[in-house]
């Protein structure tokens, strides 16, 4: 199992004035929603939704609130709507937050795999 660490996430999530970025590639029509991986740039997530009128991003938004505790209404795409890549804003919160919780799911993740 690979331990996370603060500096595995610099790339992945950015603190901007309204919040934290957090840079998804979006894995639609899966059969579950789930956090795969991810990689320097991004994390994966899989969504049940497919990729037409936006019901996959709405599932996205919803799935990311659950994920990190947070309003839906704190949550937006920012960049990528139509695209696999997005970047996804959560209003409202610090870096350092955000980070800590990524990284516990991205460790329970990998204890899972």
């Amino acid at each position: 199992m690979q331990l996370l660490y603060n500096t595995d996430m610099e790339n992945i999530l950015q603190e901007n004035t309204l919040g934290v970025i957090l840079n998804v590639k979006l894995v639609p029509n899966s059969s579950f929603n789930k956090v795969v991986d991810y990689t320097q740039d991004y994390v994966r997530i899989k969504i049940s939704s497919p990729p037409i009128e936006n019901k996959a991003n709405k599932e996205l938004i919803e799935y990311c609130s659950k994920l990190f505790d947070v309003n839906k209404s704190k949550i937006s795409i920012i960049s990528g709507e139509k695209s696999k890549l997005k970047k996804v804003l959560i209003k409202d919160t610090k870096l350092d937050v955000m980070t800590q919780k990524l990284m516990f799911v991205l460790n329970s993740v990998n204890k899972v795999n």
